[in-house]
């Protein structure tokens, strides 16, 4: 088997029985030790509510066991569920799940000690490399085997989320949580519910909480519109404040206000990084810094500077931004596609101290959602538009070609092509997936019209 296919930039995807098995679970749990110099270290290892990740979990620590790790099982759990693990016991870890992806899907989030990410710039190829050996030649067993306990970190996740964000003076709040049959259905109980610690001033109306890797009430993608559609019913069924959306892992939170319409990430992103850059200043910080990737509105860098904070720009990816977030010793960070991450919660990233940001900026002013996110949303955004090509790269390069030596335009190749308008009218972005076979369009315009136009016109390129 070719494990290429399946280890990509910052993490490992593959179809179930395919690329991703029992046999090279356990390969690359072996791999993960010895790469990481792991042996007579606890390791973690939990995995997502799919049917495939308990039998992947247990593969793994068996691979992990046998080069001399003791692994530590944490059962179900969400991916910022591992990230706490890692950071607040200093060990490494990984999380078997395909996060938003279908059902026949699987694949590994892997992290080091202290929750620092592991990507192809820093180990993970090397993983993959070793455990293509093993998987050709047997895994060899250590001098000392290494043992396989369980432990539940669910409770002092909890109580870590709780600390960081001090719900319990905000208004009444009523709150749908679609959860699509994801980890979000046991970790938003146990978070904003009282099921573990104390009630706070919410009503949880759950949609989907029954934990079901098989997704049966619609795929757990709410970056899709589709996927969205049951959550703004709900909310505006039930005269809600506000709900939230969990993708399947719950490493990603997305918002639609009281009327059900959808609050951008970037929007959010913003909200965020000023309650963020307040709370730094108050405790002693001249200008924290916040990191946004290149997707991400032009209003966020201009909320981050205008509330006194330094705006810093990266590439899309999640191990870029975490190594980003640890040179700048950044309080926070955004991307479009609803990632966010907290310089206090490891500089990992977690949906739900996103949504509970959210819950406390709604929750300490009287006004609707609607109306504080019509703030921070000051440009007409396509959202993210994926496209099915033959060759990515080459669909680029044509863009490129046709706008090159154009005046009045600027170009920008730092992740895939960025084209921007000198105006500063107008900006869009192609560029290739680094999970699936697609090429992803955003275009953002100072008014509608304009960019209807210019998303009409790329895309037809596209497509052509």
């Amino acid at each position: 088997m070719d494990l290429s296919s399946s280890f990509k930039a910052y993490d490992v995807r593959g179809i179930v029985g395919i690329s991703l098995t029992d046999h090279i679970a356990q390969a690359i749990g072996a791999a993960f030790v010895d790469v990481l110099g792991l042996a007579g270290k606890t390791v973690f290892c939990g995995g997502d509510m799919r049917p495939s990740s308990r039998g992947f979990v247990s593969a793994f620590s068996l691979g992990a066991s046998t080069r001399g790790a003791h692994v530590s099982d944490l059962g179900l759990i969400s991916t910022d569920e591992l990230y706490f693990a890692c950071g607040s016991l200093n060990a490494a870890g990984a999380i078997f799940t395909a996060s938003h992806n279908p059902a026949q899907y699987n694949g590994i989030k892997m992290a080091q000690a202290g929750a620092v990410p592991i990507s192809s710039d820093s180990g993970l190829f090397d993983i993959r490399d070793l455990a293509q050996r093993y998987l050709a030649q047997g895994i060899p067993a250590a001098g000392s085997r290494g043992t396989v306990t369980a432990l539940d970190v669910l409770a002092d996740y909890a109580r870590k989320l709780r600390s960081l964000v001090d719900l319990s003076g905000v208004r009444p709040l009523k709150v749908v949580v679609d959860a699509g049959n994801g980890m979000a259905g046991m970790t938003v109980p146990a978070v904003l519910g009282s099921q573990l610690l104390e009630a706070l001033p919410l009503t949880i109306i759950p949609l989907y909480f029954r934990l079901d890797g098989t997704f049966p009430n619609h795929p757990a993608n709410p970056l899709e519109p589709e996927n969205l559609r049951d959550l703004q019913a709900a909310v505006v069924a039930h005269g809600a404040d506000l709900g939230l959306a969990f993708d399947g892992d719950a490493d990603r939170c997305f918002v639609v206000d009281e009327i059900g319409q959808p609050v951008t990430p970037s929007a959010i992103t913003s909200i965020i990084a000023v309650r963020e850059i307040a709370r730094a200043q108050a405790a002693g910080e001249a200008e924290p810094a916040v990191i946004h990737n290149l997707i991400t509105s032009k209003s966020v860098p201009e909320f981050i500077q205008a509330a006194g904070g330094r705006s810093v720009r990266t590439r899309v990816g999640h191990s870029f931004i975490k190594a980003r977030m640890a040179e700048e010793d950044a309080v926070f960070g955004g991307e479009h596609s609803a990632h966010y991450y907290f310089r206090d919660f490891y500089s990992a990233d977690t949906g739900m101290l996103a949504a509970m940001h959210v819950l406390a900026a709604l929750g300490t002013q009287p006004g609707p959602l609607s109306s504080l996110a019509e703030k921070y949303q000051t440009y007409y955004s396509s959202g993210e538009i994926n496209s099915t090509v033959a060759d990515t790269a080459r669909s680029i390069a044509d863009i490129q070609g046709s706008y090159e030596g154009m005046d009045g335009v600027l170009l920008n190749d730092l992740d895939g092509l960025t084209v921007t308008a000198e105006s500063g009218d107008w900006w869009f972005n192609v560029r290739a997936s680094n999970t699936e076979e697609l090429l992803r369009l955003n275009v953002e315009a100072k008014d509608a019209k304009t960019m209807d136009s210019v998303r009409d016109s790329v895309l037809g390129a596209i497509r052509r």
